[in-house]
């Protein structure tokens, strides 16, 4: 019997009821040299081009999962053929194979959403990057704040308590503020078209020695801030560079390869609402090539703030996103377990293979190599235009 690659199988990508799901992605056509949007059926890839030039496109109509599902278009190939292509050692460029599922929406994240995930950033900026320092102060950080912060609304009378008591006892931090206060922390996480799929590698910058998955929910929103699909992500995270200052955020956070998407969003329908987003349980696997494994669940229902808040901190009157966005939602995914020298917790090696897994969205699966070895990423929008326009699709 054949070993299952790295990157797992069609079955595993995909959600377990997938032929209940409306799905859409993108993948490079060789034949078009571009992009095209998909959508998957019976296993079948279908090419959404000719009516949808864009993901963008789709996400932008009132009605996105009605109106894939009465479209149709060229098959593609199997969508177990387009993974196999994508992730393979030596990629036949001749045929398709898969990409981020989304284009020209901005790339946003939130973090500090989940109380435990809050306590490990603040530990991040007293440790100042060293990773030595964590236990210790994570120990005394528990027995000051306590660990179950899960009832604790953000911005409420009971969160302006707490945080004159922690201020008073000189435990304030900025990550307290934005994960117990009335604002959220939502940044950029990278550039349109710049964040990388599924069976491909993800980077970490290699001069980093504290780093780690954060295995998420991404939503996928309008310009009108309506809220029209989902997808998973894995928003890495440089815990040493972030943790020295927060003014190194955008270094921690915007590096080549360090946003992956997919492995294909599920427009919301009658079966997948947004509500059935809040209940999502996302699961992380971790495993390396020195036989670590690590594994987590992230609980969508122990989030501090509602996921629709969080879409309203976004895009309003006070921002707006013409062509949409992916607003990645947190995790709850505390990367403390040891994986070398006691008190030290966890940090990615050259080669761990991360699964981000929900059965309602399928399994997004990246190997982990440094940022400067990753593919450039050198597609940016100018070239999208001009080749839907050589397409006579514009």
């Amino acid at each position: 019997m054949s070993k299952e690659p790295w990157f797992g199988s069609a079955a595993e990508a995909l959600p377990d009821d997938v032929d209940h799901s409306v799905l859409i992605g993108r993948i490079w056509d060789p034949s078009v040299d571009g992009p095209s949007p998909v959508t998957v059926r019976d296993g079948d890839v279908i090419d959404l081009s000719r009516q949808f030039p864009t993901v963008r496109d789709i996400c932008e109509l009132p009605e996105p999962a009605k109106a894939v599902a009465g479209s149709d278009g060229p098959r593609v190939g199997g969508f177990d053929e387009l993974l196999a292509n994508t992730g393979a050692a030596n990629r036949d460029r001749s045929r398709p194979w898969l990409l981020a599922p989304v284009d020209l929406q901005a790339v946003k994240a939130a973090g500090v959403t989940f109380p435990v995930s809050m306590i490990e950033r603040v530990i991040e900026e007293r440790a100042r990057g060293d990773l030595t320092l964590a236990a210790d102060i994570r120990g005394r950080m528990l027995a000051d704040v306590g660990a179950d912060l899960h009832s604790l609304v953000p911005g409420s009378v009971e969160a302006e308590r707490l945080k004159a008591t922690l201020i008073a006892e000189g435990l304030w931090s900025q990550y307290l503020e934005v994960g117990i206060g009335p604002d959220a922390e939502i940044f950029t996480k990278g550039q349109p078209l710049s964040a990388v799929g599924t069976a491909v590698p993800v980077g970490v910058l290699a001069a980093s020695t504290w780093n780690n998955p954060e295995p998420e929910v991404a939503l996928i929103v309008q310009s009108s801030g309506r809220i029209v699909g989902a997808t998973l992500g894995n928003d890495v995270n440089l815990r040493d560079v972030e943790g020295r200052s927060a003014l190194l955020l955008p270094r921690a956070k915007d590096n080549n390869a360090a946003c992956a998407l997919g492995p294909l969003i599920r427009l919301f329908d009658e079966r997948f609402p947004l509500s059935r987003v809040r209940e999502l349980e996302v699961g992380l696997q971790v495993h390396g090539v020195d036989d670590f494994h690590l594994a987590a669940t992230s609980e969508m229902a122990r989030m501090s703030r509602d996921p629709a808040e969080l879409v309203r901190q976004l895009i309003g009157p006070h921002h707006q996103y013409p062509d949409g966005a992916v607003l990645m939602l947190g995790t709850m995914f505390a990367p403390t377990q040891d994986r070398e020298r006691p008190g030290e917790g966890f940090t990615h090696k050259v080669d761990d293979v991360v699964r981000i897994s929900c059965p309602a969205l399928g399994t997004l699966v990246n190997r982990v190599w440094h940022a400067e070895q990753c593919e450039p990423w050198r597609f940016g929008v100018r070239d999208l235009m001009s080749n839907l326009a050589r397409r006579g699709l514009l």
